[in-house]
């Protein structure tokens, strides 16, 4: 959890103008700020712009005001860049919001674009959704949870034919959203290498997910082709992760010496692999998902420090 503050809050009355500042507001679940002209029933009811980046632009001698870039927050404390879509952000004591969308095309005659030849908000701002609604005022706190995206993908030529239920998707699941992570697709391929290797590109270069667990498609069959797929698509290795799974599952039963399983990076997604059952899947990702967050925390830039000290 990260803990910024608000600075300043804006809204307007017409779409197209500047936004100005007002002490608090009302904020609308599914809706926006009360009186808005951009709030409404869409994934960009609240825009949020750092002060850090609007004081770096002011002083290349942009002079504007809180609320010109059409910004609804002005926070002070994090650089919003760093958040991905799905993050949640708690404002005071009741207001969520849910980041949607990073970034944004500036609108065609922006004044600040023409003057300064460049405008922060299509780079720098973000938007988000009102999960919850209440009332936020100048000073009040902000706690960001950076919440990171888990793409499932099934390899089961039974069960894509469904000839079988697939439950170890469930299983990862389940144990991802009690770890706090937003599960944002499940998929079941057959146990196809070029389908696999397609799916895992599409995801990674896409920047659909943070971390992707495939389940299936590990042991010695002539039909598992779970880590050649993932080989090919890999940039960099992680091979750390899958010796822990081995090790730790070794402690079930000696059958997890014959799992094939890889891990590695492509782009800024993680991908893991994961055996076919129920049970091994749970075993398996037990063994390592303490540790999964530090992990994905460092691959997107947002700690580097892996230092082990006394505490731990």
């Amino acid at each position: 959890m990260v803990n910024a503050k608000v600075i300043a809050i804006c809204k307007s009355n017409i779409k197209g103008t500047s936004k100005v500042c007002i002490p608090n507001a009302e904020f609308v679940e599914e809706w926006g700020i009360k009186n808005d002209a951009h709030a409404g029933n869409w994934h960009r009811q609240i825009s949020l712009l750092s002060k850090e980046k609007i004081d770096r632009f002011n002083e290349k001698g942009a002079n504007v005001e809180y609320g010109a870039f059409g910004e609804n927050i002005v926070l002070q404390g994090y650089d919003l860049k760093t958040l991905p879509i799905g993050s949640i952000i708690e404002i005071g004591d009741s207001v969520v919001l849910r980041v949607t969308q990073i970034g944004k095309q500036c609108h065609s005659g922006c004044d600040i674009a023409q003057r300064m030849g460049e405008c922060i908000m299509p780079t720098n701002g973000i938007f988000a959704r009102v999960i919850n609604g209440g009332k936020v005022s100048i000073n009040d706190d902000i706690r960001i949870f950076k919440k990171h995206r888990v793409s499932i993908i099934t390899l089961s030529d039974k069960a894509y034919n469904k000839e079988r239920i697939d439950t170890s998707s469930d299983v990862i699941k389940k144990i991802m959203l009690e770890k706090n992570y937003d599960v944002v697709s499940k998929t079941i391929l057959p146990d196809e290498k070029e389908a696999l290797e397609n799916l895992l590109i599409e995801i990674c270069d896409s920047k659909k997910a943070d971390l992707i667990l495939t389940t299936g498609g590990t042991g010695l069959s002539q039909r598992d082709i779970t880590p050649e797929a993932t080989k090919q698509v890999i940039t960099k290795e992680v091979p750390g992760l899958s010796e822990a799974i081995r090790y730790q599952t070794m402690k079930y039963t000696n059958k997890a010496m014959l799992t094939r399983g890889v891990s590695g990076i492509r782009k800024n997604t993680l991908i893991i692999n994961l055996s076919g059952s129920p049970i091994a899947v749970e075993e398996q990702l037990n063994s390592i998902v303490d540790v999964l967050k530090h992990g994905l925390d460092t691959l997107i830039g947002i700690s580097s420090d892996c230092a082990r000290t006394k505490e731990n």
